[in-house]
């Protein structure tokens, strides 16, 4: 009988996005009869504790990505940072041997965290930033972020290859020495249909502080005006879930999984930030949104502007959003006019990681560091 090998699986902390993304594969390793052993730091760390009890999991140096309260600055303070960044890299990439021998571990699965390749183990990097945006310097925003994907044996991209991509230009890149695999979009999300409507709007915050806090205290102004039932999900994973009920508001701190799916079946609308993972979410629930990007952002304001243009989904900054302007979402086709297939990730991981050597016995439910 073959044994179960365990998998490393490192989600980046920036927002939620690059850990909910990484749901399905965690649950195709789990369906494969293989082991995640989960590594992260922060928010996408808590989360995923919440999401996944039974496994095991690291704790990994944070890259303490913050943005600024002036957004426009961001570009500045990422300069500003990058000592601190390029440290975390350096010393998850000196922690990841150890962590190799002490699980047993016979495949890395890294979403943006740049400092988890090896020559022991196959390693696999998920982005679908193959071109970085960063305005005047998007050539060596990208170089620098290409020079880390290199070090990988795969890059695993979640979107489709060509013109018709769900994340435009972003994916698209001919180098030749990068092993692409693109697997479709990904979302931990199913299009049931199960439910009927409840809630007229769903706010869906994510994202760093202090943007999503700011954010947060706009739309909670903004919606006073408006008429309908409104869900309102702040996005802050901490230890005890809230609920407020008042009026037409309903707010959540934070939703599980599962009662995202519910929350997602019974909005007839989502108001959200543009991160990819939140677009692979909506285009797989098949809902119409309206889109505020994160100020100072480009991808996010990128594929904000790319949605809109081609009459998808309406768009606004954080500073000239009015309530009103969800009016706009009725001439908009909607993500569910967007029909991309996706690949079996069962499949990609047996594939990627067939030739490993058999592990030992697998580590016990209750190991953590």
């Amino acid at each position: 009988m073959q044994k179960s090998k365990n998998i490393l699986v490192a989600p980046l902390n920036w927002g939620l996005g690059h850990a909910t993304r990484c749901i399905p594969i965690i649950n195709a390793i789990i369906e494969n009869g293989d082991r995640p052993i989960i590594a992260s730091d922060g928010q996408a760390l808590a989360l995923l504790r919440k999401e996944f009890e039974r496994e095991a999991f690291i704790e990994l140096p944070s890259y303490g990505i913050e943005y600024g309260e002036d957004g426009q600055n961001l570009k500045l303070k990422m300069l500003k940072d990058s000592p601190k960044i390029w440290m975390a890299i350096r010393n998850e990439h000196k922690m990841l041997h150890g962590i190799i021998l002490k699980f047993q571990i016979a495949g890395i699965i890294s979403d943006n965290r740049l400092g988890l390749y090896s020559n022991i183990v196959p390693s696999v990097i998920i982005t679908h930033q193959l071109q970085v945006l960063s305005g005047n310097t998007t050539w060596l925003s990208t170089q620098l972020h290409l020079h880390y994907i290199k070090k990988y044996d795969y890059c695993w991209i979640p979107d489709i290859e060509g013109l018709e991509s769900l994340s435009g230009k972003l994916s698209q890149n001919d180098d030749y020495d990068i092993e692409k695999v693109y697997l479709g979009p990904l979302s931990r999300f199913k299009n049931t249909g199960k439910y009927q409507k409840k809630y007229d709007l769903m706010i869906l915050l994510s994202g760093p502080e202090p943007q999503r806090n700011i954010l947060e205290k706009k739309l909670l102004e903004e919606v006073k005006r408006y008429t309908g039932e409104v869900l309102f999900i702040a996005g802050k994973i901490e230890k005890e879930q809230r609920f407020l009920k008042k009026g037409s508001l309903t707010y959540y701190n934070y939703l599980s999984t599962d009662g995202l799916q519910k929350a997602l079946d019974r909005s007839e609308v989502i108001l959200c930030r543009s991160g990819y993972t939140t677009i692979m979410d909506l285009q797989k629930m098949n809902k119409k949104a309206f889109f505020i990007p994160t100020p100072g952002q480009f991808e996010q304001e990128y594929l904000a502007q790319l949605l809109d243009q081609k009459g998808i989904v309406p768009q606004a900054s954080q500073m000239d959003f009015k309530i009103e302007m969800l009016a706009q979402i009725i001439s908009y086709k909607g993500l569910g006019s967007i029909q991309i297939f996706t690949t079996s990730i069962s499949s990609v991981l047996k594939e990627t990681f067939s030739n490993v050597n058999e592990n030992s016995e697998p580590i016990p439910n209750s190991l953590s560091t």
